[in-house]
């Protein structure tokens, strides 16, 4: 995780540290949450630690009971213990929720999480019970609910920011590899053309390929939809042209053929007469 990742991540612990619940039942299940052992390094977290056990030693309070409390009082106890137990990793564009807690809590805490729709799982990781969860938008409902409002924008905008930059660079990529073809392709058209002018195989050709060649010739850049309108043809047939220019540069003896045997197929198909027969 980058320098600004883990800045961001204290920023939004502080965010939720600073948060002065105004229940008194929120107070007593952000305690519970918390738990009394240490909680982190951060001196906010430290600091309402001590804050909320004291008042809720001073309420008396009931132990705090999840299946009886209001959302509130959950989403409460939930701060308390991402604060206390749990982190939350960027790295590599990707939102990950983790809990570091006693094994025998781990079911407990991955239904809790289930009971405001939050997918989780669990598993031992030397002698520890570890919960996470890996989907970016549970993740996302998860601090809304908890109240790390500010911080979680400015996740979420690094988030579609981290997209579009991976968008735009697959459009790049994309066209600069489109316009690579391109360039070898018409290199190869050009070098094709240049063949079969020197050897005079191209004059032979039908008229669409003579146009084509020369329109690729005055405009090595265009695309074939280009060619195709400054000529006024159909893309499929500047194609053709272009393939059998590059086909023929490849053939040394066939234009001439071509050549030849549209010459033989014209004159078969010329008509004859019979001497002595009239034409109508």
């Amino acid at each position: 995780m980058s320098r600004s990742e883990r800045d961001l991540v204290t920023a939004l612990r502080d965010e939720l540290a600073a948060i002065d619940p105004s229940r008194s039942c929120d107070r007593i299940a952000e305690a519970d949450g918390l738990g009394p052992g240490p909680v982190g390094r951060e001196p906010s977290v430290a600091r309402l630690a001590v804050r909320l056990r004291h008042a809720a030693e001073r309420a008396a309070p009931a132990p705090f009971d999840w299946a009886d409390a209001g959302d509130h009082c959950r989403a409460a106890w939930l701060r308390g213990r991402f604060l206390a137990r749990g982190s939350l990793s960027l790295a590599g564009g990707r939102t990950h929720l983790e809990f570091v807690i006693p094994p025998d809590e781990a079911p407990g805490l991955v239904a809790r999480l289930a009971d405001i729709g939050l997918s989780a799982s669990w598993r031992l990781r030397r002698g520890r019970g570890v919960v996470t969860s890996k989907s970016g938008e549970a993740v996302g409902t998860f601090l809304r609910r908890i109240g790390a409002t500010g911080a979680l924008l400015e996740v979420e905008a690094r988030q579609v920011s981290r997209a579009l930059r991976g968008e735009l660079n697959r459009v790049l990529n994309a066209e600069s590899a489109n316009l690579q073809r391109a360039v070898s392709a018409a290199g190869r058209q050009l070098d094709a053309i240049a063949a079969l002018d020197a050897d005079g195989r191209l004059a032979m050709q039908p008229p669409i390929v003579r146009l084509v060649a020369d329109a690729r010739r005055a405009t090595p850049e265009a695309s074939l939809a280009d060619l195709a309108e400054r000529l006024g043809a159909h893309r499929s047939a500047v194609q053709r042209a272009l393939e059998r220019v590059e086909r023929l540069a490849l053939d040394p003896a066939g234009g001439h053929a071509e050549g030849g045997r549209e010459r033989r197929t014209a004159r078969r198909r010329r008509p004859t007469h019979r001497a002595g027969h009239a034409v109508a």
